[in-house]
């Protein structure tokens, strides 16, 4: 299943994690927003939010085909 994912401030990486249209990637069926950190390169612990769809998720959420996901770093109060 495909899915596309957006990183903000200190997450962006223009190979792994594009701000602008995002960055597709590819993950099978059942896997998770902890999965798509690994597949992406991303550290866990620098994730302090993720977004499913515009809606706050948890990093054991269930990916589906053509979700839109995003991750924000902790920033300033955090």
């Amino acid at each position: 299943m495909k899915v596309n994912m957006k990183c903000f401030a200190t997450l962006v990486d223009v190979g792994s994690c594009n701000f602008d249209d995002g960055t597709d990637y590819t993950l099978k069926e059942g896997q998770t927003v902890e999965d798509l950190i690994k597949a992406s390169g991303l550290l866990k612990e620098d994730v302090k939010i993720a977004f499913v769809n515009s809606k706050k998720v948890g990093f054991d959420a269930v990916l589906s085909e053509g979700d839109r996901i995003a991750f924000a770093p902790a920033t300033g109060g955090m």
